[in-house]
């Protein structure tokens, strides 16, 4: 799969970018944080604080999950290229 449709595909869904690296595992682990985070500052939020900042735990892992995604795609894909047989 390309790094650019891996890409579109964990920014839409948390975690499947790593799925479709053939890490499942690390993709649950995300997932798990990205919950458990967004979780934690929804409920250590102050009442004024706005939908996003009350979410911003999980929103910041699934930030970073993102270019990891994306990052582990393109490195999947080099190597698919510097080892695939030459004509």
């Amino acid at each position: 799969m390309s790094p650019q449709l891996i890409l579109l595909s964990a920014i839409l869904l948390p975690g499947s970018g790593q799925v479709w690296n053939g890490q499942p595992f690390r993709g649950l682990i995300f997932v798990f944080f990205i919950l458990l985070f967004g979780a934690l500052t929804l409920v250590t939020a102050a009442p004024e604080t706005s939908l996003v900042g009350k979410l911003s735990g999980g929103l910041f892992i699934w930030a970073l999950s993102i270019p990891e995604a994306y990052r582990t795609a393109r490195l999947r894909q080099a190597l698919r290229l510097q080892t695939a047989p030459r004509p």
